[in-house]
């Protein structure tokens, strides 16, 4: 009897352990891989190859399961030529997403108005630089601590700005048109 129960609390554990995100040193959470630990909003046609979101139809979101206060977020993204994504973070409606309940941190070179493409927070901080990004893997490190908010495109600050406008909430990868991929999604809490 005593046999059994050990398995059976070994089998519940290793089973924990394979659902639950990979923490990695740093207290990093690694929420690649997986959409277990997202949910969809909207209809766009998310789905995982080789270890990569990629959506190229629809419209809209990965959404954390999770809301974070002060945290950072690294990540990895590729976009064909005219395409439109970001990263939307602190949802404040998390099944109604838009650029007004969100800090929007843009994914769209061929923005029809320039002033927050890629590398800006729409309607809060236009980028420093002209940074274009389609057909290649790019890196965004976005940090969001109390009112600060850092966002770094390919190892150049693009946005430094104060806003306490929104305070928590989870973030999610957005599909807006074109081709959009995402890997090595991972956040930790400041």
């Amino acid at each position: 009897m005593k046999f059994s129960f050990i398995c059976v609390f070994i089998s519940s554990v290793v089973l924990l352990a394979a659902c639950a995100p990979n923490d990695n040193s740093g207290g990093w959470i690694d929420l690649s891989g997986s959409l277990d630990f997202w949910n969809q909003v909207g209809d766009a046609n998310w789905r995982i190859e080789d270890g990569v979101f990629v959506a190229d139809s629809g419209n809209g979101h990965l959404v954390t399961k999770d809301s974070f206060s002060n945290f950072q977020i690294q990540l990895e993204f590729w976009t064909d030529a005219g395409a439109n994504s970001g990263v939307f973070i602190r949802a404040q409606e998390p099944d109604n997403i838009t650029d007004k309940n969100c800090y929007e941190v843009n994914i769209f070179d061929t923005r029809p108005d320039q002033t927050y493409r890629t590398g800006g927070i729409v309607h809060y901080a236009p980028p420093s630089e002209i940074i274009d990004t389609s057909n290649q893997w790019n890196t965004y490190d976005i940090t969001a601590k109390g009112d600060a908010l850092t966002i770094v495109l390919n190892g150049i600050t693009t946005a430094d700005i104060k806003d306490d406008t929104l305070r928590r909430g989870p973030f999610t990868l957005q599909y807006g048109s074109g081709v959009v991929k995402f890997r090595n999604v991972r956040v930790r809490s400041l």
